[in-house]
């Protein structure tokens, strides 16, 4: 499969998009957005019907729902009549749907109320809301965003335990083969759809590698702006299923899909430059490093453990956050060391960053980002030294602030007013009453590990 060459890569105006949508033959458009937990919400139109832009309208109560889409019970008149939102879509995220049956696009979409205010409640605004902090201070935040998954065999039965995929030599993956060349040729088809997907879609990787679990995979992706960045992951996360889907087996990015196997994150690349020069203001002019370097890396420091219910946002998530399996368990900071929550790779003074190693690959992008982004700007903004860098293992160091279960996070995310408030108090009230809702549906359910050690020994 070939992306198609078109004069017009991207439509900036009515006019352009009819022709657009002429040159690449599509037929239907689907209208999405990121609902709170990360689903694509939306809706299909034809593209001739979307070509006119005419208004599209979704329910208050999208972002009411929990991942099993159960609604939640929340004081609010809107949610209770379900008013209309009104579907705003960015020409920019236009894209072809390579695996739909008919040519089809896909749009990525804001929502705003009636009145043309944007949704509190929406990820892509809550995004927004900080990069407009940023911008203020006449700053713009890069990241690179890393993403892990596992490809497995369909699983049908939730009481069985997920098994790698039979690979091209017939035989399930082992874990432990990370970086082998020989592990990605295993499943060479899935790659090859992967790569004709982002083609087909004008989406770039860095690039791809093996990652410690079987049949565990990462993907880089290019650095550039949050919220393009965002938009990517969002799309990749469906593209990559669709590919795993086409070879009968399933992607996952729950953040701990198998016993005694590392977890899979989605590390997040950061720093900021100056919108005027567009020089790193990590690293001053003699390429040392800034106090706004240290005082970003603060902000995360104090901050992150209250948006752990954000980069770690089920009771999944934290089976991943466990010593000596390639997660941190504290937020320590380091100069290239991976035991750290906070990393500092080895680069020069214009591309000085810190990775924040402590997202799930389960994590809304739009949300995770956000929050990484707004922890490091109350560091600048408050002016917070880190702590002292830590030179050996993380694993050695007792956890400090970060939480090791999804109830505690929430709590320490309820008693946080300064990052809620830059997150937005609509967003904050809402979310913590949402995985409260989940925590509560989860504690329902008995495991099998339970029935297994408690059923006749307790």
């Amino acid at each position: 499969m070939k992306a198609m060459t078109n004069s017009i890569s991207k439509p900036e105006n009515i006019e352009q998009l009819k022709e657009w949508l002429i040159e690449n033959r599509i037929d239907d458009v689907e209208c999405v957005l990121p609902d709170i937990v990360g689903v694509a919400r939306g809706k299909s139109k034809p593209a001739g019907k979307f070509a006119k832009l005419d208004s599209t309208f979704m329910p208050y109560s999208i972002f009411f729902q929990t991942i099993t889409g159960e609604y939640i019970d929340y004081d609010s008149e809107k949610y209770e009549i379900e008013v209309d939102l009104k579907l705003e879509p960015d020409l920019a995220t236009v894209h072809r749907v390579p695996w739909a049956n008919d040519p089809t696009a896909q749009v990525i979409h804001d929502i705003n109320h009636l009145d043309g205010t944007p949704v509190g409640y929406a990820p892509r605004n809550v995004l927004k809301r900080v990069l407009k902090l940023y911008e203020n201070q006449g700053w713009e935040p890069v990241v690179a965003p890393e993403m892990e998954f596992y490809l497995t065999q369909k699983n049908t039965d939730p009481d069985y335990p997920l098994e790698p995929p039979v690979g091209r030599s017939g035989r399930q993956s082992i874990g432990r083969q990370s970086y082998s060349i020989a592990a990605i040729d295993e499943y060479d088809a899935i790659i090859e759809d992967i790569y004709d997907y982002a083609a087909a879609q004008g989406l770039h990787i860095d690039s791809l590698i093996q990652e410690g679990g079987p049949a565990q995979l990462e993907i880089n992706l290019l650095h550039g702006n949050a919220l393009e960045l965002a938009d990517q992951v969002f799309i990749f996360k469906r593209l990559i299923r669709e590919a795993a889907f086409k070879q009968n087996c399933y992607a996952t990015f729950m953040a701990k899909p198998m016993d005694n196997e590392p977890g899979s994150a989605m590390h997040i690349h950061q720093s900021v430059v100056d919108r005027q020069t567009g020089e790193n203001i990590f690293s001053n002019t003699d390429g040392n490093a800034s106090k706004l370097f240290r005082y970003f890396i603060g902000g995360q420091q104090q901050f992150l453990g209250a948006a752990s219910c954000i980069i770690a946002p089920y009771v999944n998530s934290y089976r991943r956050l466990v010593p000596d399996h390639s997660a941190p368990i504290n937020l320590e900071w380091g100069v290239d060391n991976r035991s750290v929550g906070l990393r500092v790779p080895n680069s020069g003074p214009e591309a000085r960053r810190i990775e924040s190693r402590l997202a799930g690959a389960d994590t809304n992008p739009y949300l995770a980002i956000a929050a990484n982004l707004a922890c490091g700007y109350l560091g600048m903004i408050k002016k917070i030294e880190p702590r002292q860098e830590c030179t050996g293992s993380a694993y050695e160091v007792v956890s400090d602030g970060l939480p090791r279960d999804l109830l505690s996070a929430l709590n320490m995310f309820e008693e946080c007013k300064p990052l809620q408030e830059l997150l937005g108090e609509d967003f904050s009230s809402l979310y913590i009453a949402l995985k409260g809702h989940e925590y509560e549906e989860q504690m329902r359910i008995i495991t099998p590990w339970e029935r297994e050690q408690l059923l006749l020994t307790v």
